[in-house]
């Protein structure tokens, strides 16, 4: 009697460690994550929170066709803020984010497919103002004040220049700021800067200094395998020679 309840319990154990194994590989290969960043990756609701299909832009096009030529399975997921999803790809196995800038800091803080596209960074100034630029030597000599986002790699820049940017939690705060004088410059990406303004039902800003061009990545958990980046990366050249990915940017610019 005792073999026989061994023997049914050595069984069950058996079967649940098989089901337990089973519903791994039925998981996705990467988690993904995102934040609001029109026009590359926004939640169709405009909300701070959104998941697969109730996310969209360029970047999230992108993405997802690169993942399904790929033969890689993900999930979505919209957050906020950028540093909560930053820490959360840098520290999980399995991870990734986007877009984000490849700067030397991060370079071997993840692996990197991409690039996805570009992000010029530049101080936009309200349309009437008298502020003429031509280095950040001088926005800093003329001690300006000057939004930027949280967390963000223009931020991070200028603070590393000692700007000493003020910073705030959504990036588009930072166009009603600048209309109402509470800041002199914005400091932030063309495209992504003037669409969030718009959305603000802000217009006509005016650029005044463009002080750097970067290009942004799906930024991955190291623990990645290299096989599944060099699967992405193949996926991405393609669409790229294609003209897959103009004519998604296309759609939205």
């Amino acid at each position: 009697m005792l073999k026989r309840l061994l023997l049914v319990l050595a069984s069950a154990s058996l079967l649940l460690a098989g089901a337990a194994r089973a519903a791994e590989k039925t998981g996705p290969d990467l988690v993904l994550l995102t934040e609001n960043f029109p026009p590359y990756n926004m939640a169709k609701n405009g909300k701070n929170f959104a998941q697969e299909d109730n996310i969209d832009g360029i970047a999230v096009d992108i993405v997802r066709e690169m993942f399904k030529r790929a033969e890689i399975t993900y999930s979505l997921t919209l957050r906020f803020p950028w540093e909560r999803i930053y820490k959360l790809a840098l520290e999980n196995p399995g991870y990734g984010v986007f877009v984000m800038a490849r700067l030397p800091d991060r370079e071997k803080l993840f692996k990197w497919v991409g690039p996805i596209g570009p992000d010029d960074w530049i101080m936009l100034a309200k349309a009437d103002s008298k502020i003429t630029l031509e280095s950040l030597a001088q926005a800093q000599a003329r001690k300006y004040k000057i939004g930027a986002y949280k967390g963000d790699a223009i931020a991070e820049t200028l603070a590393k220049q000692g700007l000493k940017p003020i910073v705030v939690l959504r990036d588009q705060d930072n166009a009603k700021k600048l209309v109402n004088g509470q800041i002199d410059l914005w400091a932030t990406g063309d495209p992504a800067g003037r669409y969030l303004a718009r959305q603000d039902g802000v217009t006509g800003l005016k650029t005044v200094l463009r002080f750097n061009s970067a290009q942004l990545y799906l930024a991955l958990n190291k623990d990645v395998s290299d096989e599944i980046v060099a699967r992405l990366q193949a996926a991405l050249d393609q669409l790229r020679q294609e003209g897959v990915v103009d004519d998604i940017m296309a759609r939205y610019l």
